[in-house]
């Protein structure tokens, strides 16, 4: 397992990611920013004006079997390719009644019955993911999905994103922003 990584993203006037659009997909939106930066190594952001802060961790994988997590490492691309030039960062709540759920149920309805990692594998390598945790943290999100991809894979994410809304595990979901990026040249 590799060392958790804390990171942060930092919506403001700087940052290597421009804006494309931030869309409230379910409960209130983030405000409006033009740029992200994106921190690894540290939780704490850097002096200066930001419109918001988002703060995880990554962590073990959780939720997924010994077969799953092999298959995912098999084809899982890493971050930053030079044709990576897209990004997504949607950043989730849960609501309380997922947390009130034993792990096994929570399992039973990420995998067996949503068929999560199924579909993830399915736009792999096309797509590169990072998980980070938020939750213990105190963050107004459980977890920040961050997502890169070249633009002519837009689509297929858009599917994948589409196929995951609608499965039961998002019936959980309280607070959902979706926001599309570009690299900042």
């Amino acid at each position: 397992m590799a060392k958790p990584l804390p990171v942060i993203f930092v919506g403001g006037r700087a940052g290597q990611w421009r804006v494309d659009r931030i869309t409230a997909v379910l409960g209130s939106p983030l405000p409006t920013t033009k740029r992200i930066a994106v921190y690894e190594g540290t939780l704490v952001a850097p002096r200066g004006a930001a419109t918001w802060v988002l703060r995880g961790v990554t962590s073990h994988v959780r939720y997924v079997q010994g077969s799953e997590q092999k298959a995912l490492a098999a084809v899982s691309p890493p971050l930053g390719r030079r044709e990576a030039t897209r990004a997504a960062l949607i950043p989730i709540k849960k609501s309380d009644a997922w947390w009130d759920l034993p792990q096994d149920e929570r399992r039973a309805i990420f995998e067996e019955r949503s068929h999560h990692i199924a579909l993830g594998l399915k736009y792999l390598p096309a797509i590169a993911r990072r998980l980070h945790y938020s939750r213990e943290l105190a963050e107004p999100f459980d977890f920040l999905t961050w997502f890169e991809y070249a633009p002519e894979h837009e689509a297929i994410f858009d599917e994948l994103v589409l196929r995951l809304r609608s499965t039961e595990e998002w019936k959980y979901v309280d607070r959902e922003v979706d926001i599309r990026l570009s690299r900042a040249e």
